[in-house]
């Protein structure tokens, strides 16, 4: 891959996607092929493959899924689906038929088992049975590094996998809803510090609304903010450029059928997470667990020796990624609605 390669980034607006896009910009590549999803619709397979006839991609990013939280994944269930199936097959068929020198496909960590080992490796892949809220997304991801072997070892493609652990960063959704655990915390507690600045300052006393939605994972006031569980599962999380500079990497030196785990090898309880967004934040109130919600999973990390095998570890700390998604967070103001109609 040289910097005049015509190179396709499917989800170029994505977290992930732009965060490709960015580091392939960086490293002076300037011949990208780009659509937003107006312009065309990856589950609609003969637009795709009007596409990629049309725009012959020599490499290609599929960074495109339909995403969300537990909530999400929960709620609609055949959206995540079906959705992200169709998005993998058109994608990655059209790509061999359009003679694509490479692709690379991003899954995700659900894709294993609900009792992997610790830490996660590889070939844990289909040892056990699958974390129910979010199984439909894992059968579609999974699907999607089975249809890249497939291809391989039926047409000699070079279509490989990456496995992603838990992303945020620049571009991350922050919706009320449908968001991720630490970009949900990130919107949390600035509505609990805006809420608190805005009583602090008003004429009528604390305890009001001060104008805000009702939100009841945050005092009225700002005072506290509630958080789910006990704080003691552990989670892994990697910077989105990060994962970025991983893609691009494995683009440029590997090949082969074995999927590679992505992160950082190192993981955090919640409860640390939470208090380190606080931090980040600025908040200075009360974190109130409500131990009657459920922990989840004890424990997700990824087993990252392949890839360090391969010569690549991540850069940034966990501070200093914070640090950058809270400022993308408010440079997103007023766009990022503050309610949560729910914890």
């Amino acid at each position: 891959m040289n910097p005049a390669s015509r190179i396709y980034v499917a989800g170029h607006r994505g977290l992930v996607g732009s965060a490709i896009l960015r580091n392939l910009q960086a490293k002076g590549h300037i011949n990208f092929v780009l659509r937003t999803h107006a312009e065309l619709d990856l589950e609609n397979q003969a637009a795709v493959r009007a596409f990629f006839e049309t725009e012959r991609p020599a490499y290609v990013f599929l960074a495109a899924a339909k995403v969300g939280g537990i909530h999400a994944n929960s709620t609609y269930p055949a959206d995540f689906i079906y959705n992200n199936l169709l998005i993998e097959v058109n994608v990655i068929h059209a790509a061999h038929l359009c003679g694509a020198k490479k692709l690379l496909f991003l899954g995700s960590s659900c894709i294993y088992p609900r009792h992997a080992p610790q830490p996660m490796k590889e070939e844990h892949l289909l040892s056990g049975e699958l974390e129910p809220t979010n199984e439909p997304y894992a059968v579609a991801k999974i699907a999607g590094i089975k249809l890249c072997q497939s291809y391989n070892r039926q047409y000699g493609t070079d279509f490989i996998s990456v496995m992603p652990t838990n992303l945020y960063g620049i571009n991350d959704n922050y919706h009320p809803v449908d968001s991720h655990v630490l970009p949900a915390l990130i919107r949390r507690f600035h509505n609990a510090k805006t809420r608190m600045e805005a009583n602090a300052n008003s004429p009528f006393g604390k305890g009001g609304q001060g104008g805000f939605p009702p939100d009841n994972s945050v005092a009225p006031d700002g005072s506290w903010v509630q958080a789910w569980g006990t704080g003691t599962p552990r989670r892994e999380f990697l910077y989105a450029d990060d994962c970025a500079d991983a893609c691009v990497f494995l683009m440029q030196t590997y090949s082969g059928n074995d999927f590679v785990n992505i992160g950082t090898g190192e993981d955090i309880t919640i409860r640390e997470l939470t208090e380190m967004v606080a931090l980040t934040v600025g908040y200075q109130g009360e974190i109130v667990w409500d131990h009657t919600k459920p922990d989840g999973t004890p424990r997700k990390l990824l087993d990252v020796s392949r890839l360090h095998a391969l010569g690549w570890r991540h850069r940034h700390s966990l501070h200093e990624g914070l640090m950058a998604s809270y400022q993308d967070f408010l440079r997103q103001q007023p766009q990022v609605p503050l309610e949560v109609n729910s914890p």
